[in-house]
């Protein structure tokens, strides 16, 4: 509206300006030397305008004939440019889903059109990672770390690339390069931060982790539980080596990330041991709280260095006591309590706790009832059984990092590289699956946990040995002339032992149709006749023998011609004198 209104004053004005000249009287008369000009002044204002008008058009006209050569050009670039670009956005897309042939035909397109723009080189960079050429990825990653505008950039392709190739130090000089030029580069201070704890600079990564705060690349509460991670790992690796410089670390670490598993036992132990039992407990406690591990239980139980087993066992259910049933660190806490109960004998307490677990046993739990059954029954059979069941039995859970199964913390993931990737958990391995066991169960380990464990009876020695069962007498072997005395020949050479009475056996439960075992404990039966130093060689009927050329010996006149020894036919006929 605004602009209608100007245009209408404007028109407005004009009209008036020339209606002004046209009513002004009179002539207007140019002289020039000879030359001479008479008209009136309307005729002579249209006659200016009219000039000025030829002005204007003869100088566009010159302008444009000057201006059409770099037109032109400028119209051909821009055309190379948006075939460039079309090419550069087609070859991305086609690298995105994996077309190699497409993706390499758009890079030589966006080379021929484009070859100094940024994406066209990590274009044709991706194209040949795509098609495994290493080299000339390589290479355009190399021009492109040149560049200023794409130095980072190449950086980057040099890193991955120094990676696939497994070049560690390589990688880390690149990643190093990269974060002098930007500290709040991401990749950089990540793989700057996994190589220097790789190879145990934990100041460095101290350092690095700093940085990382303050270019704003975590946050204050994920940087006390990084930094904690460090200095527990320093505290670790400095604990036989500088133990003051380890109880530092361990004491920082524990206020910066009082939940660590590690630093939570170290830092008991060092409380421990300087007789700051209330402390060192209260650190274990925290801890357990909010993660239950078998380690936390076990600084728990030695905490007060001197104490009877019992007393430990006592500690130990104290501790177990503060999960409540419906957590699922509830079984850490059993299972230390059977732990503890076995090392103080008290086995019907560890049967007990572990009787919940028994139907579907992990490794532990199964370990625990092999090691209870050997220990208070001496039953190396059912010892053996519940071994087995710890082969088939469930994963425990166990220090998982990124798929890895670790025996001890560590700070890092050696697949990834990533601070504080560790966790407590039951590795993915061992996850319900519906495929039936590797190993099937036995009849040997059902018979074993079927029968009741033996009884430790002490019987009192009679005065008449039972005798032993009437049995047919064994075949004497061929007197040899270095086989050894019989007892009859030199009874003061050596008594025998007087043989201790087995205790009585237990009570079973109702014979099996097909038993698969005996006991052990065979009361009555008289010790087994010793083994003689030199066994008579009997040789089985389908054995071949020995050449009839070879060189005899003395067992020759013994046992007979080796023609007497052969196998099949030849011993068959020789044995009846043919």
């Amino acid at each position: 509206m605004l602009r209608i209104v100007l245009f209408l004053v404007l028109i407005a004005l004009a009209a008036a300006g020339a209606a002004w000249v046209a009513d002004q009287p009179g002539d207007l008369v140019l002289n020039a030397g000879s030359f001479r000009l008479s008209t009136t002044l309307p005729r002579f204002v249209f006659m200016l305008g009219l000039f000025a008008a030829a002005v204007v058009l003869v100088w566009s006209i010159l302008t444009m004939i000057w201006r059409t050569p770099g037109r032109l050009r400028r119209r051909r670039h821009d055309k190379r440019h948006a075939r460039g670009r079309h090419a550069i956005t087609h070859g991305l897309l086609a690298i995105g889903h994996g077309d190699t042939a497409l993706a390499r035909r758009h890079a030589e397109a966006a080379r021929r059109h484009a070859p100094n723009d940024p994406l066209a080189l990590l274009l044709h960079a991706q194209s040949a990672q795509l098609e495994g050429n290493r080299d000339e990825a390589q290479r355009v990653f190399r021009v492109m770390a040149e560049r200023e505008d794409t130095r980072l950039l190449g950086l980057r392709g040099l890193f991955i690339e120094a990676q696939r190739a497994d070049d560690a130090v390589g990688a880390v000089m690149i990643a190093e390069e990269a974060i002098k030029l930007s500290p709040s580069s991401t990749w950089a201070s990540h793989a700057v931060l996994g190589f220097r704890c790789a190879r145990g600079d934990w100041s460095g990564a101290l350092a690095i982790l700093d940085s990382n705060l303050s270019a704003g690349l975590i946050d204050k509460p994920a940087y006390r539980r990084q930094r904690g991670v460090l200095l527990t790992a320093r505290a670790l690796e400095l604990e036989t080596m500088d133990r003051d410089v380890a109880r530092e670390s361990v004491m920082e670490a524990i206020k910066l990330a009082p939940t660590l598993v590690p630093a939570a036992v170290l830092a008991a132990k060092f409380e421990s041991e300087a007789h700051q039992v209330r402390r060192a407990m209260k650190l274990v406690e925290a801890a357990w709280l909010a993660n239950p591990h078998p380690d936390l239980a076990e600084a728990y139980a030695h905490v007060k260095l001197g104490d009877s087993a019992r007393q430990r066992l006592q500690r130990v259910e104290t501790l177990a006591a503060k999960t409540s049933a419906d957590k699922p660190g509830h079984v850490e806490g059993q299972l230390a309590i059977a732990r503890a109960a076995i090392d103080a004998s008290e086995f019907a307490r560890a049967r007990e706790v572990l009787a919940p677990y028994v139907n579907d046993p992990t490794q532990r739990v199964a370990l625990l009832m092999a090691e209870i059954e050997r220990a208070e029954h001496g039953d190396s059979g059912r010892a053996r059984a519940w071994t087995l069941r710890a082969v088939r039995g469930r994963h425990d859970p166990a220090w998982t990092a990124d798929g890895y199964v670790s025996d001890r913390w560590r700070p890092v993931s050696p697949v990834t590289g990533r601070l504080d990737a560790f966790q407590w958990q039951t590795p993915v391995a061992s996850l319900p699956s519906d495929r039936g066991t590797t190993i099937e169960s036995s009849a040997f380990e059902e018979a074993m946990l079927a029968a009741p464990p033996p009884k430790r009876v002490t019987a009192a020695p009679s005065e008449d040995p039972a005798e032993p069962p009437a049995t047919a007498p064994a075949p004497v072997p061929a007197a040899q002339d270095n086989s050894p005395p019989t007892a009859e020949e030199e009874p003061a050479v050596a008594t025998a032992e007087p043989v201790q009475p087995a205790p009585e056996p237990a009570e079973s439960s109702p014979p099996a149709a097909t038993p698969v075992f005996r006991s052990r404990a065979d009361l009555g039966k008289p010790a087994a006749a010793p083994i003689p130093a030199v066994i008579p060689i009997v040789r089985a009927p389908d054995d071949p023998g020995i050449d009839d050329e070879g060189p005899s010996d003395e067992f020759t006149e013994q046992i007979g011609t080796p023609k007497a020894q052969a196998g099949g036919w030849r011993g068959f006929w020789s044995r009846w004198g043919a």
